[in-house]
């Protein structure tokens, strides 16, 4: 079944909710836990911001590929700016990456909502998928945080018989 602007935007409110609520189920504790140690050490704050940031950036870029442009440059250094990035925005407080997170994140749905399904046809350059239909574009916002908390799940989980966090 072809996807639609509005099952889009549902997914991505739903996939948000679910963000939310397992940051905020959080420990003060568990958000120095490493999730990441190749590369600059990214720890659970770190992968907070490291969301905030994607999410405001991919909200620029799938404007610019609806509005008919080309998307991300052919040079651009994701990983760069991903650290850069996050170095930056960890310096907020996790309520306050939370709170930046819930703004981002109902922007893009109001932004795939005013979307027609032949706009979802239209495609750019993403950082990381290269040449896609901003369909594509649009699910990446929600599986990238899928694929990042599925691996901070496992951190977090505990072994048999450990207690939790």
């Amino acid at each position: 079944m072809p996807e639609t602007p509005e099952r889009l935007a549902e997914r991505l409110a739903s996939e948000s909710q679910k963000t939310l609520e397992f940051f905020r189920a959080l420990s003060p504790e568990q958000w120095d836990c490493v999730v990441y140690s190749q590369g600059p050490l990214w720890t659970v704050h770190h992968l907070l911001a490291h969301f905030v940031s994607a999410e405001q950036a991919l909200k620029l870029l799938i404007e610019d590929v609806y509005a008919g442009g080309a998307g991300a440059p052919e040079d651009f250094d994701i990983d760069g700016f991903n650290a850069g990035e996050v170095a930056e925005m960890v310096r907020r407080t996790p309520q306050e990456l939370l709170q930046e997170f819930e703004l981002s994140r109902r922007a893009c749905v109001a932004l795939v909502r005013q979307m027609q399904a032949a706009d979802l046809e239209k495609s750019g350059r993403h950082p990381f998928l290269g040449w896609v239909a901003l369909e594509d574009m649009i699910k990446m916002l929600y599986r990238h945080h899928q694929i990042h908390l599925r691996d901070l799940r496992r951190l977090l989980k505990p072994e048999p018989g450990e207690l939790p966090g």
